[in-house]
């Protein structure tokens, strides 16, 4: 597989550590491997590491003492933390009582949260690494990347389906199962293929639970779990003031990666149009926008803006900043402008952009329409926002 320079850098100051999260093959492991070559690294996916720490936690403290001249210059990495909480108590003693620093990976903080684990009290930065993103290709292929999602060996990988498939099914029943997240694995089960359906659109919890055969609550429950396993995240609408016309309550959900939500509704793109591409496309953008968020630590809020009538934009960018909305046409016809224009008129957003496939970019009554490369480009050049 090709040596994929990653936008994340880990930049620790002496005696800071960090906890590292993100989904399971986003690359986590390469990443600090890369980064920190001569850290000492201790793998809970190692059946025999795991089983040590899990009886007895101490074994962390006493086995990096007795290596402290050799642990202090380079951050202590532990992967899949998760899996064995006990040791975050020796680690925060550790950090309070030695010159050592740790990283801290995992694919969920769940476990640990709901365990009321030791998340070591604001003593540790927070990370999170994101599939691929275009900023880190030399030439993203969009299609291979809606169809294969943007997991580094997914992407690069020809016999992706297979992957993708296996992944779908891992996912479930490590993240989910296996870690005690839910006891109905059936329903459960019927939950993530209905999510499947309806992601990237308004959330109905009634429709989705009577789908189901569970509460509301608990589909409240299960989308809580995705977020909490970083599977996915939601996007809250926008409402700047009190508007009768807006809606303000039901949020959308979107998954980590296209790839994995083209494998869950079993759907392939063929060509660059269609509904099921602009809805994969949406999809791709926003991821986007998620990493770049996190990666220049911006912290800008991400929502979408409609009206009861239908009206909406895909997205909003830091307060109303900033308006996005994106369609997979090669061509816009004005009659799709109308939406922007509308809340132009009564939030007038320092841009309002939409991204599209067309060639060249070009500006309708101040609205910027823009090839998604050339987006891209000044997203990540950090001229969006």
């Amino acid at each position: 597989m090709a040596n994929i320079e990653r936008v994340l850098q880990i930049d620790l100051p002496p005696n800071q550590s960090a906890f590292l999260w993100g989904p399971r093959k986003t690359g986590k492991t390469t990443l600090l491997h890369k980064q920190f070559p001569h850290s000492i690294f201790i793998d809970f996916l190692q059946t025999d590491t795991f089983l040590d720490y899990s009886k007895s936690p101490f074994l962390l403290r006493e086995r990096l003492l007795a290596k402290e001249e050799q642990a202090e210059n380079h951050p202590v990495i532990i992967d899949e933390v998760q899996k064995v909480p006990q040791v975050l108590d020796e680690v925060h003693w550790l950090i309070e009582n030695s010159n050592l620093n740790f990283i801290l990976c995992g694919s969920s903080a769940r476990k640990l949260k709901r365990g009321q684990a030791n998340l070591l009290g604001g003593r540790a930065w927070r990370f999170e690494l994101f599939p691929l993103v275009s900023d880190e290709l030399d030439n993203l292929d969009l299609l291979q990347a809606l169809n294969r999602g943007l997991i580094p060996s997914h992407y690069q990988q020809t016999h992706f389906k297979r992957s993708l498939r296996g992944y779908v099914q891992d996912y479930l029943k490590e993240e989910v199962f296996n870690e005690g997240l839910t006891r109905n694995i059936p329903a459960f089960s019927r939950f993530f293929e209905a999510m499947g359906y309806a992601h990237g659109s308004l959330i109905n919890y009634s429709n989705i639970a009577r789908d189901c055969g569970v509460s509301s609550k608990t589909v409240r429950e299960y989308y809580q779990i995705l977020v909490d396993t970083l599977l996915g995240t939601f996007v809250l609408p926008f409402k700047k003031r009190q508007e009768r016309q807006v809606i303000s309550k039901a949020p959308k959900f979107y998954l980590f990666d296209t790839g994995v939500a083209g494998a869950i509704t079993k759907q392939t793109i063929a060509e660059e149009r269609g509904e099921l591409f602009g809805k994969s496309f949406e999809h791709f953008i926003y991821l986007e926008i998620l990493a770049h968020r996190s990666y220049r630590e911006i912290d800008y809020d991400i929502n979408f803006w409609r009206t009861k009538s239908g009206q909406e934009v895909d997205f909003i960018l830091g307060g109303g900043e900033v308006a996005v909305e994106v369609k997979g046409t090669a061509m816009l016809d004005r009659r799709e402008l109308h939406p922007m224009k509308s809340f132009v008129e009564d939030y007038k957003p320092k841009q309002a952009i939409f991204v599209c496939n067309e060639r060249e970019e070009r500006i309708h009554n101040g609205i910027r329409i823009m090839p998604w490369r050339k987006f891209l480009k000044e997203l990540w050049g950090d001229q969006i926002i």
